[in-house]
């Protein structure tokens, strides 16, 4: 095993600007490991997980690391050397022992005799699993010749927009020579894969102790005796290309060629993208539902507002991590045409693109090339507002945005200190289009019902709202979780972060009776995720009293949040749908008061009556914009209601002769089935009219009620 180029001076967090120094020696020696080799894949995890948290050395999903020490063979007990690197679809910053491939080192060296040459290195992926160590092991990457080949310790492949600045750069090559004075070796762009490892290989023979290899036009390898200096090793020369970087912004010429218009207000580009976002996700999801995300970063209105975004922009990327997750160039946006009508505009915008998107698949499709993708732009710039992507999930679209702005970071230090240059267009198809990206896109899970759609549920910080956000989250849904009591909205959020985590919802403080808050937060659906499909009307409020006891201010609280409340909303939910132009549920949680006479009950009974016939009304008018209405009708639904603490219980309980703590006995006892209704029961009768089995079913009413016969349609 070759030695690696030593460290020279001792580091600390101190002696970094660009990157995190983030080793901490007492975690590191405190790992866990019974054996030299436990101990290195140890160091190992602990180190990818350290550079995975600095997205200014890698991004998601991108690099590879790895680890090589000896092993005891389990069938002869003689020790091998093995080597332990990331494998397919992880991602280092959160890789864990079960995501590591282990594979005997002479085996993957014993690969070179049978290797047919270029134009059959796909097939030596396949051979991969024969030299696997661990049977336990994740399915090898493509990197794994990278890494074998190289007779290092620990190595390190990272995709640092630093690094790709100067590996993208017109005069790259020579850059790193001065920069590194030799010490970083060079390897012109190619695909990775086994040829790639071969020329790493070489690049090392023909250049002894060198610390690194830069890529052309994708990445960086460094390594190391030990994980540490490994580590500090990547540190290093990341922090040399950021502060040459650095030091040559705006020397020669202004970033981008200086701004050529000023970004709005922080309020106002907020607003555009609420207003715009709508349109823009229905333009995208012409092929499937797609999910939004927006994004205003301050290295993004740089970029946008800049004289060079026209020739830079059709450009593309060139890291294969870069444009596999952003296509290969963006939808630029012209502000001028959005002001008014912008349909023709944009019919013509997105037709345009799909026609070009067309053209680079045919020109540069093989015969067994995969069929074309979506066509649909993954990138919308929208110059003076921001950044729009769009994917099949909320996770994708804003890994997209994260990648495109590694992009712009990378453009931006390549003009700085030469010309940027994006790869050809063959090579970026084949990367596009590589048989084993299609592979892997194959082996991902099916989609679930409601991924790609966005629910906004009124009252859903507890009770039944919160059952149906929960089902329809379980079901692959984003959801925009709101309540009017701040407290409550505090802990949902909190509950959905632990559950779904980041990407699978949205917050917004809701006041169903308020025209302002009701549209703010569409907006936030609209910003957060692109818009809404699908519109659950379950704010409540309960008051049980006689006639003679029932005040004018009951009567307007009972019918502004149950029947205002429900117009408005479904009101502000048909706009942004018909933005989208897909169609799209409105549910509304009625109850069996709305068809069942009572005692005590004149206020809630006849607002409830308002809900259901305003939901027929609406299923009548709204049809020819393929927007269903449907109602569910519960009852007695006591479980985590804020409806049934207080009064409202106590004014049933009179008025059926009975003690609070019995009614729920009550209310079971007196239905057909016998049963307590829970909030999962409604739950999942939503879940049924937007599952995608009742799709041409609207104006029906859906009774959860145990089976009460007085309620039923008639």
């Amino acid at each position: 095993m070759q030695a690696a180029h030593p460290l020279t001076t001792p580091v600390n967090s101190q002696t970094f600007r660009h990157v995190s120094y983030l080793w901490d020696e007492a975690t590191a020696a405190a790992l866990p490991g019974t054996t030299d080799y436990d101990r290195e894949v140890a160091l190992l995890l602990y180190r990818s997980n350290l550079l995975g948290a600095d997205l200014r050395l890698t991004n998601y999903g991108g690099g590879n690391t790895s680890c090589k020490a000896m092993a005891p063979d389990p069938l002869t007990g003689q020790l091998a050397e093995v080597m332990w690197i990331k494998g397919s679809g992880g991602d280092i910053g959160t890789l864990k022992r079960s995501g590591l491939a282990a594979l005997y080192v002479d085996r993957l060296l014993n690969l070179k005799n049978v290797y047919r040459g270029l134009a059959h290195e796909d097939e030596m992926v396949e051979l991969f699993n024969h030299c696997i160590y661990d049977l336990a092991s994740k399915a090898p990457s493509i990197d794994t010749p990278l890494h074998g080949f190289l007779p290092f310790k620990h190595i390190d492949h990272l995709h640092p927009d630093a690094a790709i600045a100067i590996a993208a750069a017109k005069d790259g090559k020579r850059i790193t020579q001065e920069l590194f004075n030799g010490q970083i070796g060079w390897v012109d762009w190619r695909r990775p894969g086994f040829e790639l490892g071969l020329e790493l290989a070489q690049c090392l023979a023909d250049n002894p102790g060198i610390r690194g290899i830069m890529l052309g036009s994708h990445g960086l390898f460094t390594w190391g005796d030990t994980a540490y200096e490994s580590y500090v090793n990547t540190l290093e020369v990341i922090e040399t290309c950021a502060e040459y970087l650095e030091s040559n912004y705006g020397k020669s010429r202004p970033v981008f060629g200086g701004a050529a218009i000023s970004p709005l207000a922080p309020a106002d580009r907020q607003a555009k993208a609420a207003a715009l976002a709508p349109t823009l996700r229905g333009y995208c999801s012409s092929e499937r539902h797609q999910i939004g995300h927006f994004t205003d970063d301050a290295r993004v209105l740089e970029f946008i507002n800049s004289n060079d975004l026209s020739r830079l922009a059709p450009m593309g990327t060139s890291c294969p991590d870069h444009f596999l997750r952003t296509k290969i160039s963006p939808l630029v946006l012209d502000p001028a045409q959005l002001e008014g009508d912008a349909t023709a505009y944009l019919d013509s915008a997105f037709a345009a693109y799909r026609k070009d998107y067309q053209a680079y698949y045919d020109t540069c499709k093989h015969p067994n090339s995969p069929a074309i993708r979506d066509a649909n732009p993954v990138v919308i710039l929208y110059p003076g507002v921001g950044m729009f992507t769009f994917a099949k999930d909320k996770q994708t679209a804003r890994v997209a945005a994260e990648f495109y702005t590694n992009a712009i970071n990378v453009m931006k230090g390549a003009e700085a200190v030469s010309e940027y240059t994006s790869l050809p267009r063959q090579e970026a198809f084949d990367i596009e289009y590589w048989l084993l990206e299609e592979a892997k896109l194959q082996r991902m899970p099916k989609p679930k019902a409601l991924s790609g759609k966005i629910a906004l549920v009124t009252g859903s910080a507890g009770g039944i709202g919160k059952a149906i956000a929960r089902k329809f989250a379980d079901e692959g849904a984003c959801v925009i979780i709101n309540d009017f009591d701040t407290d409550r909205l505090a802990g949902a959020d909190e509950a959905f972060k632990s559950s779904y985590g980041r990407d699978t919802h949205a917050i917004a403080n809701l006041d169903v009776t308020k025209k302002d808050s009701i549209e703010a937060a569409f907006n936030v659906a609209a910003v957060a995720f692109g818009g809404v499909d699908i519109v659950v009307n379950c704010a409540g409020i309960s008051i049980s009293k006689p006639l003679e006891e029932h005040t004018e201010a009951d009567w307007d609280a009972l019918y502004d949040i149950l029947v205002k409340g429900q117009f408005m909303v479904t009101q502000a939910g048909v706009n942004t749908m018909r933005k989208q132009n897909l169609g799209g549920d409105v549910l509304n949680i009625v109850s069996k008061n709305a068809l069942v006479s009572g005692p005590n009950n004149a206020g809630y009974g006849s607002a409830k009556a308002a809900q259901l016939h305003l939901s027929r009304l609406n299923a009548a008018e709204l049809g020819k914009d393929h927007i269903r209405v449907n109602v569910v009708n519960p009852d007695a639904v006591i479980s985590d209601s804020k409806i049934w603490a207080g009064a409202w219980a106590e004014g049933r309980a009179k008025a059926y002769g009975v003690t609070v703590a019995e009614l729920p006995a009550y209310y079971a006892k007196r239905t057909l089935l016998g049963e307590v209704i829970l909030p999962d029961d409604i739950a999942n009768a939503c879940f049924a009219f937007v599952g995608g089995l009742l799709a041409k079913s609207t104006g029906n009413v859906l009774n959860v009620d145990g089976g009460v016969a007085m309620a039923f349609v008639r």
